[in-house]
């Protein structure tokens, strides 16, 4: 699952752990994940056109920290690609008990894209939890589809209402580079783009069954017009997902 997205609709992974031997011993755990959705929500727009989405994704994670990964999705045909392929890798631990961080680098691909400017870019990303609070950043210096400098910075919060049921809060803030980054990218109204934009969800969590089950309510601050130039993708909606650990 992507590290970045810290959101409602991710799920916990469970994993598989692979012992190697070498001349000074060390662990690694290998885990996966499949997910039915019924859209592709990310940073509060819908990536597949408020279509159904099947994701899954692997990691690698060391004894020490260090993790490598990808994951991939269905999403709508903008310029011929239908599908996102992305690689990241980073470190984590813990500052002391109950404090987490987690740093690293994230590609988000698009293999069939054609267009131009090229839709592919990079973030370096990091997040910092207290027990059940995250507050997180993420920086690219070339956002989607050649927008420039973008920032994300986002928090979450998980909350136990009843055993076995979490309650998950996520709010974030997009940040373009100045207006002539936010036209780029499409938000805002003809003549007066926006420079930002908010997303957030408020969702519910829980497992039984040997799957991860999800309902969660995703949108954005922008209105349908500031939205791609009149696009519900970018609409408040319920989305329902189901996850199952490899």
């Amino acid at each position: 699952m992507k590290r970045l997205l810290v959101s409602l609709l991710a799920v916990a992974t469970g994993a598989a752990s692979l012992a190697f031997a070498a001349s000074t011993a060390w662990a690694a755990e290998f885990s996966g994940n499949v997910t039915y959705a019924t859209d592709y929500r990310f940073r509060g727009i819908s990536q597949g056109d408020r279509s159904q989405a099947i994701q899954g994704g692997f990691d690698l994670e060391l004894e020490n920290g260090f993790y490598v990964g990808t994951w991939a999705s269905n999403v709508a045909a903008w310029s011929g690609g239908t599908i996102e392929t992305d690689y990241y890798g980073g470190f984590g631990g813990e500052f002391s008990e109950g404090v987490a961080y987690d740093i690293g680098v994230l590609y988000y691909g698009y293999p069939e894209d054609d267009a131009s400017p090229d839709l592919d870019y990079v973030e370096i990303y990091g997040s910092v939890s207290i027990e059940d609070f995250t507050i997180g950043a993420a920086f690219s210096p070339d956002y989607f589809a050649g927008t420039g400098d973008f920032w994300y910075l986002y928090g979450d919060y998980s909350y136990g209402l009843v055993e076995n049921v979490s309650l998950d809060l996520h709010l974030g803030w997009n940040i373009f580079d100045g207006k002539s980054g936010g036209e780029a990218f499409g938000i805002g109204n003809a003549g007066d783009p926006d420079s930002s934009y908010i997303d957030y969800s408020v969702g519910l969590g829980t497992s039984g069954l040997g799957l991860d089950w999800g309902i969660a309510l995703v949108g954005t601050n922008l209105s349908e017009s500031e939205c791609f130039g009149g696009s519900a993708t970018c609409d408040t909606t319920v989305v329902v997902s189901v996850s199952k650990s490899l």
